[in-house]
């Protein structure tokens, strides 16, 4: 039994990428909430160098790891806030994006440019996801 449900309107706008106009949690789980993701490696503590879409993997890669540790995955992720130093960055993070987040049901999300991020980071992401059942 699926505990998420996608919703898709004509009545609004359609998506314009990879996530959902909303996403409801049917009979809810537990709520993981998890603080933005910076592109750090694990493993060395430093941010990495690379390109964005390199940089977006990392990122992902960060959320992943705290999902599987808290009972969940990737695909119980309901929001994504995307946080972008330059707005000129969206396509090639959205493309990487796309590669992690898909299927029937993605997450609803919001990217905004922001004036700068912890270490200079050009990207930050967050998400709230429900527990693995």
């Amino acid at each position: 039994m699926s505990f998420l449900k996608k919703i898709d309107t004509s009545k609004a706008p359609k998506a314009l990428g990879p996530y959902s106009q909303a996403v409801v949690v049917i009979n809810p789980s537990p709520t993981i909430f998890v603080s933005g993701q910076l592109p750090i490696d694990p493993e060395t503590g430093k941010m990495i160098e690379g390109s964005i879409q390199l940089m977006t993997k990392r990122v992902i890669d960060n959320l992943e790891a705290i999902l599987l540790e808290a009972g969940s995955s990737l695909e119980h992720v309901v929001r994504t806030d995307v946080f972008l130093k330059d707005l000129k960055d969206f396509a090639l993070m959205n493309e990487e994006y796309a590669k992690r987040f898909k299927g029937k049901l993605v997450p609803a999300r919001q990217t905004v440019q922001v004036s700068d991020l912890p270490l200079g980071s050009p990207i930050e992401i967050s998400c709230i996801a429900i527990r693995s059942l």
